[in-house]
């Protein structure tokens, strides 16, 4: 199974890269996790630790160090966190995914169909959700894809000499990008299948020796780099804390056993309704005939029932396994034909489309957050958005789905480029740089950099944009003169200002500036 790319695969490329490469040149880094990333990469290459990462002194053993090590180089590399250049570690990985899963399905699927695949995947809510954001999660599920793609290619005797050497390479590699997903995955799937093909006398040439071998010279390097850095107390928060705890008894994001079953609907939305459709008719008719369709159905259904025995669930967690329900969702929807029962299925995100326009100019009036859409490219992403609907609404009259789905995704495409330029307005909403270049504007004039934040989570990492660390407060805090050095700005969340009296009295009638839902008071 060779990859190739001819002229008309590069400029399709070409353009899925540059649909969403205009939001990383304008947006800012959202204040939970990106900027949580940038301070840990900053304290990493102050300390000149390679393996090892603490969060301000704190011990950060949740992530492996591949995706800091990408941070920490471009901080290095420009100067300063440049987003553009993050972003494409999230966004070149997307599109490296949807060209595996495309090259993989070519002799099943015609080039028309094949298109729709990518599109319907591209613009599946938490895929390109993951393609823009700065999280070290598409690069995983990247690894993961290869590490089945390539166990595929021995199975069928479709293989080069290197493969062999590969899988374990790839699975590592998703392992060193976010963590045991990246082994959980590639093994449960693989496994799983080689018992449904009875083929389990095998499993030896996939997971034996070489792979073995490879796998534990990779994390005995690993491993040791963080003992000679961190000793027994950090690499045991990163054998143990972050794997084992966090699948019995989570200490984070603990939900219920059918989490992802609910998480299906709006992770893969717009299209989770067709895809659910097509998978649940296409099990009851039996239709993974082929071990193609087996192999896609088995990492699908493996994934999700894996993930929904462990203790810890997020959204983002199902991301491996959206390629492969995509993708059977085509395969299958091929063979199924269009039938009446699909149409409502598909309309559904052709009428969501329509409603994009005049949805615009109604949310402000019910959603406070909302702010009126008076930049212009608003207003032509949402024309572009329901004019793709009420396209994609005639040519799902015709029959014709395929061409519904280009349109449909084509649109979507071109809505999220459109929106892009848009993005600039809404920058402080997005983030805190705006919020922190005022604040030190009004510390110079002060004559003292003194920054302090108050039931703000996070607030610590507010250093990314101010260049030194801003002091925690309690509430109490406020009240005691020997906690506050002035004159200072104090650095706070909307929502905490609205749920305590204390802070209310506190900061009534001091100057301020308001960033979206965040503030900062000076304080005198």
């Amino acid at each position: 199974m060779p990859y190739n790319l001819n002229i008309k695969n590069i400029l399709r490329y070409g353009l899925y890269l540059l649909a969403v490469l205009p939001i990383f040149i304008f947006r800012d880094y959202t204040p939970d996790n990106e900027l949580r990333y940038l301070s840990i990469a900053d304290e990493a290459l102050r300390n000149g630790n390679i393996f090892t990462f603490t969060n301000h002194g704190l011990i950060y053993a949740d992530k492996p160090p591949l995706y800091l090590w990408i941070v920490m180089f471009g901080k290095v590399l420009f100067g300063s966190h440049n987003l553009l250049f993050l972003g494409l570690f999230s966004l070149i990985p997307a599109l490296v995914i949807v060209y595996i899963m495309d090259n993989w399905v070519k002799d099943r699927l015609t080039e028309s169909e094949r298109f729709a695949g990518q599109l319907m995947l591209l613009t599946s809510g938490f895929f390109i959700g993951t393609a823009v954001v700065m999280r070290m999660d598409m690069l995983m599920c990247m690894f993961i894809v290869l590490s089945l793609n390539t166990f595929y290619r021995i199975y069928t005797g479709n293989t080069t000499k290197w493969d062999t050497y590969l899988f374990p390479i790839y699975v590592f590699m998703a392992l060193f990008s976010k963590g045991p997903i990246g082994i959980i995955v590639p093994l449960i799937s693989t496994v799983v299948f080689l018992f449904l093909k009875r083929d389990m006398k095998s499993i030896g040439k996939y997971w034996g020796w070489k792979t073995l071998a490879i796998l534990l010279i990779l994390c005995g390097i690993w491993f040791s780099g963080v003992y000679a850095e961190g000793g027994d107390a950090y690499l045991n928060n990163l054998l143990f804390k972050q794997t084992v705890n966090r699948a019995v008894n989570s200490f984070h994001h603990q939900e219920p056993f059918y989490f992802y079953l609910i998480a299906f609907w709006y992770s893969l939305a717009p299209w989770s309704l067709l895809i659910a459709g097509i998978f649940i008719a296409g099990v009851r008719k039996k239709l993974a005939s082929s071990d193609l369709e087996l192999f896609f159905l088995t990492i699908s259904a493996s994934t999700l029932v894996t993930l929904s025995l462990f203790s810890s669930k997020l959204p983002v967690y199902m991301l491996p396994a959206f390629p492969f329900f995509v993708y059977l969702a085509v395969l299958w929807l091929k063979q199924i034909g269009y039938r009446k029962w699909i149409r409502p299925l598909a309309l559904f995100p052709a009428i969501i489309l329509c409603l994009t326009l005049p949805a615009i100019f109604v949310a402000p009036h019910f959603i406070s957050t909302i702010e009126s859409a008076t930049h212009p490219m608003v207003i032509v992403a949402a024309l572009i958005l329901t004019a793709s609907g009420i396209v994609g609404i005639k040519q799902l009259y015709q029959s014709k789905i395929t061409q519904a789905i280009q349109v449909m995704g084509g649109g979507m495409l071109a809505g999220v480029f459109a929106i892009s330029f848009a993005i600039p307005q809404y920058n402080s909403i997005i983030g805190l740089k705006e919020l922190c270049e005022h604040a030190q504007e009004v510390a110079t004039k002060q004559g003292a950099e003194n920054y302090y934040y108050c039931e703000m989570s996070r607030g610590d990492n507010l250093d990314v944009y101010l260049g030194v660390k801003p002091g925690k407060l309690l509430i109490k805090d406020l009240y005691d003169t020997n906690k506050i050095k002035r004159p200072a700005v104090l650095f706070l969340w909307q929502k905490a200002i609205d749920r305590n009296d204390s802070i209310q009295t506190f900061i009534k009638n001091r100057p301020m500036y308001r960033s979206g839902s965040y503030y900062y008071f000076e304080i005198e």
